[in-house]
């Protein structure tokens, strides 16, 4: 059995790719995707056609219109792959503000379902900001299902598990990013792998949390730099993966137990807490790396969502 296949008998395993051709190759159950691996898709000549298309059909209608088209195309392309569900995010600029981020997900609801694609199917990712988690606690009440991205500290996590949102995305790899960069050249790369990572210790605490409490929303563990941080946290209740990983996981037949567990985690003394809006932008304002870090993808999504409408109106 390779690495893949014993992480499956403990976790669900999901693509992270806007690239659908290599999608059935690791039969993952779900796929996420945003608009940087979207951008990336449209700029191979396999998919260059998708866009092509689009703005002909639709581009009289409107930047974000063309740009809700385009989503829902390669969500209903991956969901041909795959037997679950895709995640199709909202434009990150809309990201503090609740109403924006509620209509934009609604009408990427009504144009998958007029593909004939079920509500279910289908995930809205949205950014962990305070406005944020308030949209998805409204559209997961109209049963609009929600994965809140770019997460990176503990009050966001509990936050999302108090707005019963479904999934949520930590961050691993970035969380693991910022503290390399913070130690520099003190960086001790051994000392601070696996179970020791600071982003496999982030969703540890998080799937911790959420198990002792019964908090029904998934953790699905995402961003990942290596195969030592996805092993790590064999037992989570999904990860999202980049094809390159998976074809790394897929080739190695070391051993791979399970590294989380709900039963374990039921058992632990762990503090039940809550957050308001006050206390949620404190928590945050106070840790450094989970503000820095998601103000910093929050301007990278939105940058690559600008340069994908540069692309469609240069068709």
């Amino acid at each position: 059995m390779n690495q893949l296949e014993a992480l499956k008998q403990h976790t669900t395993v999901v693509a992270d790719t806007g690239d659908f051709h290599q999608i059935a190759a690791f039969a993952p159950r779900d796929a996420t995707t945003n608009p940087s691996l979207v951008l990336k898709a449209v700029q191979k000549t396999e998919y260059a056609h998708l866009l092509r298309e689009t703005v002909a059909r639709y581009g009289s209608q409107g930047l974000d219109e063309t740009m809700n088209r385009l989503l829902v195309r390669f969500g209903c392309e991956i969901l041909r792959h795959i037997p679950g569900r895709v995640s199709t995010e909202v434009d990150a600029r809309l990201s503090f503000d609740t109403e924006a981020t509620v209509t934009r997900a609604r009408r990427i609801i009504d144009l998958y379902q007029g593909e004939g694609v079920h509500v279910d199917r289908i995930l809205i990712k949205i950014a962990s900001t305070w406005e944020g988690i308030q949209a998805a606690a409204r559209l997961e009440r109209e049963g609009i299902h929600t994965n809140l991205t770019l997460l990176f500290s503990f009050c966001q996590a509990v936050a999302c598990g108090q707005a019963k949102v479904q999934l949520i995305s930590p961050f691993v790899g970035r969380i693991y990013d910022w503290y390399k960069k913070q130690a520099g050249a003190g960086w001790d790369e051994a000392a601070h792998a696996g179970a020791n990572d600071p982003g496999v210790r982030s969703v540890r605490r998080i799937y911790d949390f959420y198990k002792k409490y019964g908090i029904a929303t998934e953790v699905m563990g995402a961003s990942f730099r290596n195969v030592g941080q996805i092993t790590a946290l064999a037992g989570c209740d999904l990860l999202t993966i980049s094809p390159e990983l998976l074809a790394q996981l897929a080739a190695s037949e070391a051993p791979l137990s399970r590294a989380l567990d709900a039963e374990a985690a039921m058992a632990q003394d762990i503090p039940f807490v809550t957050y308001d809006e006050a206390s949620f932008r404190y928590a945050l304002n106070e840790d450094a790396m989970a503000t820095e870090k998601l103000a910093e993808g929050i301007r990278a999504f939105a940058a690559d969502t600008v340069k994908l409408e540069a692309l469609m109106q240069a068709v």
